[in-house]
């Protein structure tokens, strides 16, 4: 199979793939669902972008998600990447059972009064207010606070600093220096695991306790998978969420008719559950799925992926395929079925699956009724996007009330 040329891509790749990847996404759909990217002295990275080839994949054992077999790759900070998102069975297996049970339905589910209580609390204190931020003063702040409280973070360090010295290892241009982000980051997860061994607690669950000791009693989790763990969660069980929110109301304020069904006493109860996976689907928070590398040789659209190879599973191009998606660029909330792809698919589905749609299903409705008629401060098209490798979110959304 010959590869298009150059002269066929969509212009400006570079600057669609943070503020717009969607056509770049569906010409690699429509003419190079294999495509490789290759740079002087580094591995080969091969984007996959059809629902049925990423869904196959996310569960294809010829697929590693160990860093260490890609010689010189770094995916993170350093001496921070013994997680469960990084390891293959069985240490995945091991990994993930420490911490599957704080993420299970039935114990997110008793979190909800507590994110109702700080959304409003949010809200409060911008009711007044003609310019809102809803990245900083909204998504932030509440998704970061429902992960410390599930891992027991003591309440003087879920501050924004402790948010931009998190998000700096991940996303150049957060107002912090990077040089220092890792060092800090370290010192603070430091803190955190002495704090629990010093007999810390925090009431609630108190994830980060409970494997601290786990680890300490039994040896099953090692100093740097405890530390590494810790920073994966607090990152992504903040990340993810925080860019769903800020997503979806970018995408509700561009569809007013679809805001008003969910904003509406008669529907928009009945509405939520599907209009949340709705709004994962057409503008997923997970752009790219997390590290894989071919452990062994891959045939895919008459390409071989050869072992070493870097795969590049692209979620946000396979929860639009027109092949597996009725109008696939069309916002519809009531939308069913919709096996979308933002979670990922298979043993390495996202632990915090429960805790995002819960914090959707409060917020978006909560949203769209107390802030009330109101509008993106700038174009869509100067809005600014993180130019993280793996996540799509917005760095801010400015919203201005009518």
């Amino acid at each position: 199979m010959s590869a298009p040329t150059s002269a066929d891509q969509p212009a400006a790749l570079s600057a669609a793939r943070w503020c717009d990847p969607y056509p770049y996404f569906a010409w690699l759909r429509r003419h190079a669902p294999a495509h490789v990217v290759r740079r002087p002295g580094q591995p080969a990275v091969w984007q996959v972008s059809r629902y049925e080839d990423v869904r196959a994949l996310l569960t294809d054992t010829r697929l590693s998600k160990d860093p260490a077999r890609v010689p010189g790759y770094v995916p993170g900070p350093a001496g921070l990447n013994r997680h469960l998102v990084h390891a293959d069975p069985p240490d995945h297996t091991r990994l993930r059972t420490l911490v599957n049970s704080a993420f299970v339905p039935r114990r997110i589910a008793l979190l909800e009064p507590l994110i109702a209580e700080v959304a409003h609390r949010l809200l409060d204190r911008v009711e007044h207010s003609l310019h809102i931020d809803l990245i900083a003063e909204f998504a932030a702040p509440l998704t970061f606070r429902m992960i410390c409280a599930i891992l027991g973070v003591p309440e003087h360090l879920d501050t924004v600093a402790t948010r931009e010295t998190l998000m700096a290892t991940i996303s150049p241009g957060v107002p912090v220096d990077p040089a220092g982000a890792e060092t800090d980051l370290h010192r603070l997860l430091d803190d955190l695991v002495a704090a629990k061994r010093a007999g810390s607690e925090v009431a609630g669950v108190d994830l980060l306790g409970a494997l601290v000791r786990a680890g300490d009693a039994s040896g099953v989790m090692s100093e740097e998978e405890l530390r590494s763990t810790a920073y994966l969660l607090l990152l992504v069980g903040h990340d993810t969420t925080m860019n769903l929110i800020g997503n979806g109301m970018l995408a509700l304020l561009g569809h007013p008719d679809e805001a008003q069904r969910l904003a509406s006493d008669d529907q928009g109860p009945r509405l939520v559950t599907t209009a949340v996976e709705e709004l994962l689907r057409y503008d997923s928070p997970v752009r790219d799925a997390t590290f894989r590398c071919a452990a062994a040789p891959i045939e895919l659209h008459g390409h071989t992926i050869s072992a070493g190879d870097i795969v590049s599973l692209l979620i946000g191009s396979a929860n639009r395929d027109e092949e597996r998606f009725k109008d696939p660029d069309r916002l519809d909330l009531g939308r069913t079925p919709n096996e979308h792809l933002a979670f990922g698919y298979g043993p390495h589905f996202c632990i915090g699956a429960a805790l995002a749609r819960l914090e959707g299903a409060i917020a978006f409705p909560l949203l769209l009724q107390r802030l009330g008629p109101v509008r993106p401060a700038k174009p869509a098209a100067e809005l600014p996007w993180r130019p993280a490798r793996v996540m799509r979110g917005l760095a801010a959304l400015p919203l201005i009330r009518r």
